[in-house]
């Protein structure tokens, strides 16, 4: 099988579906942004063609790349796995009639309040939504559903300038602030109270293949607005153990089916609270912030080349041992500026080092990140544990006890 795959250098584990590509027997062709000298030779090992384009994004120039390449020789398959990638990828496929996730599908799962249209008609519950044109329309919600709101860009990912709105003043300063970034429609939600989570597939064939189970501690929105929280997520293995679960992979496969999503990974976010369990958003392509590396390590598994498997072969080759627990945990700077020295790290390496993944500790003098740029923007360290209760313990006292500081 011959696949045009979209940016395989940047961010830095696109190299990790390039390989399993390779690996699993698929003649891989890589268009991205980067001059081809900027590849280095591993992963030009890996591509039997590399194409640059000035824009990934741009549909009309990726239409062309892979017109161009189509003109060489077949292509049975275009794949893209970065957000900002995927609704133009569709594009292209259809275009160039190429199979795979279909614009429509891609288009669902990229513009929110099209998605919960589309998943409240299908029976899912979510929360109440809109799409905003205008500020009228805003305020009509509002005084409709009540607050506290939810804003975010219709087509943001995570939770990239999302804000909760308790009150007409925040509503309106939210707006002003919206209207400065020349953001132009605006998804706006019903508050949902509740644990949110995040359940993460390799769907083939539109039947989840292989399932992951994910929560937040504290709850994102709270987690990228708080300097002194060090917030996690953490993978369960528990996934086959827990009742409750079994309602969440209900609810996520009603979400594929109604979406369309045939081949592909997802990422799917979730609450559960007063109100029970609440479908929030679903991306039609990997999680970020190196979740699919916990789940290799707690289920002893080639995630990226089991995803390759999928695309390649309409199957997977490996199942979840579910035989650990895995999590990270995110240090924050005590304030902005340049990271001057930590504390903490040689006792908490002491007590746990042998259930450390890894950690990453920029050095001194690195510029700080603010608090909203994520969970990997600064330090933080990856821990495993067979018992998830006990791996909780563990990055609540990492938490405790490492220190980032900064001058």
């Amino acid at each position: 099988m011959r696949v045009i795959f979209i940016e395989p250098s940047f961010p830095s584990n696109q190299r990790q579906f390039v390989r399993g590509l390779a690996q699993v027997g698929a003649e891989v062709i890589g268009i991205g942004e980067s001059p081809a000298e900027f590849l280095d030779e591993e992963l030009r090992g890996w591509l039997v063609h590399y194409h640059q384009v000035p824009n990934v994004t741009d549909v009309g120039v990726l239409t062309d790349a892979v017109r161009w390449v189509q003109d060489r020789m077949w292509v049975d398959r275009l794949e893209a796995t970065i957000e900002s990638h995927t609704l133009g990828a569709a594009e292209v496929r259809e275009r160039c009639t190429i199979p795979g996730t279909s614009r429509r599908t891609a288009w669902l799962c990229r513009d929110k309040p099209s998605m919960k249209e589309a998943l409240r008609a299908a029976g899912v519950p979510t929360a109440a939504s809109t799409a905003a044109d205008d500020a009228d329309q805003v305020w009509a919600f509002a005084g409709e559903v009540g607050y506290p709101l939810i804003l975010k860009p219709r087509a943001g990912a995570g939770a990239l300038d999302t804000v909760r709105i308790d009150d007409r003043q925040q509503l309106e300063t939210a707006l002003g602030s919206f209207g400065g970034k020349g953001v132009t429609s605006i998804a706006v939600e019903e508050f949902v109270e509740g644990h949110e989570g995040f359940y993460d597939t390799l769907s083939v064939d539109g039947q989840p293949a292989l399932d992951f189970v994910t929560h937040y501690f504290p709850n994102v929105l709270e987690a990228m607005r708080t300097r002194w929280i060090s917030p996690q997520f953490v993978a369960t293995n528990r996934v086959d153990q827990v009742a409750d679960y079994g309602q969440l992979r209900e609810l996520g496969q009603r979400v594929v089916e109604a979406l369309g999503i045939g081949t592909s990974a997802t990422h799917m976010e979730w609450f559960f609270g007063p109100k029970g369990l609440r479908f929030s958003e679903i991306g039609c392509r990997p999680p970020g912030v190196g979740a699919w590396d916990l789940y290799a390590a707690g289920n002893d598994l080639d995630l990226y080349r089991e995803w390759a498997n999928a695309i390649v072969n309409g199957q997977v080759d490996a199942r979840p041992s579910r035989r650990l627990a895995a999590g990270i945990i995110a240090l924050r700077p005590e304030r902005d500026g340049h990271i001057s020295g930590y504390s903490g790290v040689e006792q908490v390496q002491a007590k746990y080092g042998q259930w450390v993944l890894d950690a990453h500790l920029p050095e001194p003098g690195t510029p700080t990140q603010p608090v909203e740029a994520g969970y990997m923007a600064n330090a933080y360290v990856r821990m495993q544990h067979p018992d998830y209760d006990v791996l909780r313990s563990m990055l609540d006292e990492v938490g405790r006890t490492v220190h980032v500081h900064a001058a």
